[in-house]
């Protein structure tokens, strides 16, 4: 039963920063505007024999189909926040120009690699140990199956960043992605900007 409930969503995270907030390296503050929650979850659906996903009348009704498939370890679906597209369009994550954006990431079942495509990890605790020195400046970091983590970001450029579980077959096939939707003006002194980025399509 205990695999059970984890792979129907009943799980998630608590994190404690210390009590004189967070700090780097030297020993001097980081701070964030805000802060975001994704809960990366593995889903195990059963089809049925036309090969379309089963529907039940109840919870706890799919039991005995869903102990078949968890037991393959081959998810039908990995997402975030617990859907496809639940962080995507117009649920995208909204940040500014300049602003600081904390990430806070946790995988109950499954070991997981988030990367922010466009960005990167500028302070990032992967076991979710504030108390430990931050790893910095990682393109892709780790975090355990049943463990939390964090990072933090400084938006430079506005656009469209898509956040994403690195296995990028999980991501782009199983659904395991985020936008983050960053707003401000952009710096040609920090990057030139040939063409101004349009709607994804």
């Amino acid at each position: 039963m205990i695999p059970y409930h984890v792979v129907h969503g009943m799980n998630g995270a608590i994190m404690v920063l210390p009590r004189d907030g967070l700090k780097g390296k030297d020993g001097k503050p980081i701070r964030y505007d805000r802060i975001y929650y994704i809960g990366e979850q593995d889903y195990y659906l059963a089809k049925d024999e036309d090969g379309e996903y089963k529907k039940y009348e109840s919870a706890g009704e799919d039991y005995a189909d869903s102990m078949e498939v968890m037991a393959t370890l081959t998810p039908s679906h990995i997402v975030f926040n617990g859907a496809i597209g639940a962080l995507t369009g117009a649920n995208s994550l909204k940040a500014k120009v300049g602003e600081t954006v904390m990430i806070v990431h946790s995988q109950a079942n499954r070991d997981t690699r988030p990367h922010l495509i466009g960005g990167h990890g500028d302070n990032v605790w992967s076991t979710g140990s504030f108390t430990d020195d931050p790893q910095t400046g990682l393109e892709t970091w780790f975090i355990a199956g049943g463990a939390a983590g964090a990072a933090t970001y400084t938006f430079k450029q506005p656009g469209i960043y898509a956040y994403v579980n690195h296995n990028l077959i999980e991501a782009l096939l199983k659904g395991a992605a985020a936008h983050f939707e960053v707003d401000g003006i952009w710096d040609n002194d920090l990057m030139m900007q040939i063409k101004k980025p349009g709607p994804i399509r």
